[in-house]
């Protein structure tokens, strides 16, 4: 007789999966009941894990959101690119200009003498198709150029055609510069040969060794030669003087100036701050601010209404970011000086902090344009130092003079020079309060290495005997000063919110563990006591098939 027939249910006694006993009572069920309340720890963990896996991905969206101002820090973070100027010239047919940051407003006189050119020259001799065999010589001959000092040769084969000789010259390895054509007057073809760069050094000569009948240098005629752009600025130089370049693109002879020079002529180059795309940049700096002040403030933020934090509340890490950036939109900026810089800080450019409690921008920069506008329109040249000064140095002395720093090395910032001179020659130096190298000859002071000086180099210029003592500023404004601070923020391996996400990480993989433990430990405990109640089903299935015997019997002998 198969245990549990008597019931409705299913026993297999002596095997871990059944399904009621013959008693009536359901064991799987209380077996799923005991691994349910058992698997309670394991729901906690799980809760536990994703808190920790939210926080993470928290960080990962600050710092995408860090990232991206430090992108858009990076397109203004110079004079140039932030003080946006205009340069309008007087002739256009002349001379077009752009202006950078750095450009003086004002206005500049110009006259153009002449413009670059490139050298030209054309066959005297033109072929009446372009499919006539052109070396006439029955094997193969040379066409050589000289261009720009340098000899090409190019092997032309039998039966070459004018094209086939264009194409050679242009697909020549040794080719620097020069382009050949076909030109078509209407009756014959000729072959025309270009130099490619303009100037008076970009000279272009056929070679007399060229073997190829009707190519050699007498057989071509110079349509344009090559020369320089001849132009005085302001009048300079005088007389029948006159600056050259080689290019009609010009971008050293006034600084922050491209002069496109396009023809001969004479004007003038009003150069003036483009104010509305100077706000537009200070507005971009303030809005991509306040969109990772924002994001900071959600992570952290407490309601002392419902007691609430937020998912980050309290976290030392994001307290310390926050703390950073609001102080360096807030703080004087690195190097510069009361007295020697007309804006140390952004508050007179407009800029607040908004401290209102309870306010929707609280804690928000406030952007007062009135106030942007008129400093731009008074002192445009102050503002842009103050937002994207790169590294401008100088002293407080004719003493000294500031001469150079080492990029990504040396540290912005106001620095003591102190020296000693005995015998007309240095005999100790600091910067900083850092020893420094010197040379008594050159008499130029350099910061050490491992300092924050390190690289910056100061040029001694009063060599008499005594003990001074001056200071150097080297200022970076404060959207350079925010990019540096972004680039440590969110470095990949030593940035605090990337530690902070490893840090997270390993603490949910750890849970993790606990998590993949405890499931085993449940499975195990489930088999156990489904390897019990097996056992008591088989047993209470013995007491059951007893009892119906004993029922039988006794009703038996009730009947006798």
């Amino acid at each position: 007789m198969a245990i549990g027939d008597a019931t409705s249910g299913t026993s297999l006694a002596g095997q871990i999966n059944f399904q009621g006993l013959g008693s009536g009572t359901d064991f799987g069920a209380l077996i799923d009941k005991l691994v349910q309340v058992e698997q309670g720890r394991v729901t906690t963990y799980q809760t536990w894990k994703q808190s920790w896996l939210d926080k993470n991905t928290a960080f990962k969206d600050l710092n995408s959101k860090m990232l991206t101002l430090r992108t858009t820090l990076q397109g203004m973070d110079t004079v140039g690119e932030f003080l946006k100027k205009s340069a309008v010239s007087s002739n256009t047919a002349t001379l077009t200009a752009t202006a950078g940051g750095d450009a003086e407003t004002g206005s500049v006189s110009y006259s153009v003498l002449q413009l670059a050119r490139n050298k030209m020259m054309v066959t005297s001799s033109g072929y009446a198709t372009l499919t006539q065999n052109i070396n006439t010589l029955g094997t193969a001959a040379k066409f050589v150029y000289t261009y720009k000092g340098v000899t090409v040769s190019n092997s032309v084969p039998s039966t070459a055609t004018l094209t086939d000789l264009a194409n050679i010259i242009n697909a020549n390895g040794a080719n620097n510069g020069v382009r050949a054509s076909t030109l078509y007057d209407g009756t014959n073809y000729y072959l025309q040969i270009r130099g490619m760069d303009t100037g008076a050094a970009s000279s272009l000569v056929i070679s007399n060794a060229t073997t190829i009948p009707g190519f050699g240098g007498g057989n071509f005629l110079t349509t344009q030669n090559n020369q320089d752009a001849k132009f005085k600025i302001n009048g300079w130089p005088l007389s029948n003087a006159y600056m050259s370049r080689s290019t009609n693109t010009v971008t050293d002879a006034v600084t922050g100036l491209t002069l496109n020079l396009l023809s001969s002529g004479a004007g003038t180059i009003t150069v003036n701050t483009d104010i509305d795309a100077v706000v537009q940049n200070v507005k971009t700096f303030v809005n991509q601010v306040n969109v990772v002040r924002k994001q900071i403030q959600n992570l952290t933020k407490y309601d002392s209404t419902t007691k609430q934090g937020s998912i980050l509340t309290g976290n030392y890490g994001l307290q310390i970011i926050g703390t950073i950036m609001d102080n360096i939109t807030a703080a004087p900026g690195v190097g510069f000086a009361q007295g020697r810089d007309l804006y140390t800080s952004l508050a007179p450019t407009g800029l607040s902090t908004d401290a209102t409690q309870g306010s929707p921008t609280e804690g928000q920069i406030l952007l007062d344009e009135t106030v942007l506008r008129n400093v731009l329109a008074s002192n445009a040249a102050s503002v842009g130092k103050i937002f994207a000064a790169q590294y401008v140095g100088d002293t407080d002395s004719g003493d000294i003079t500031y001469n150079s720093y080492i990029s990504g090395i040396t540290k912005a910032g106001t620095y003591d020079v102190k020296y000693t001179v005995a015998g007309g020659k240095i005999t100790s130096a600091s910067i900083g309060g850092y020893a420094t190298t010197f040379n008594s000859n050159s008499s130029y002071l350099t910061g050490g290495a491992g300092t924050p000086i390190s690289g910056l180099v100061v040029r001694v210029n009063n060599l008499t005997d005594g003990s001074y003592a001056h200071t150097v500023n080297l200022r970076v404004g404060k959207t350079g000063e925010l990019y540096n601070e972004l680039g440590d923020l969110t470095n990949a391996q030593t940035g605090p919110l990337n530690i902070l996400q490893t840090n997270y990480q390993s603490i949910a993989d750890n849970i993790q563990k606990k998590i993949d433990d405890e499931n085993v430990r449940i499975a195990n405990m489930a088999a156990h006591l489904k390897d019990q109640y097996s056992k008591l089903d088989a047993l209470l299935g013995q007491y059951n098939q007893m009892q119906t015997q004993l029922s039988s019997q006794i009703t038996q002998l009730a009947k006798s």
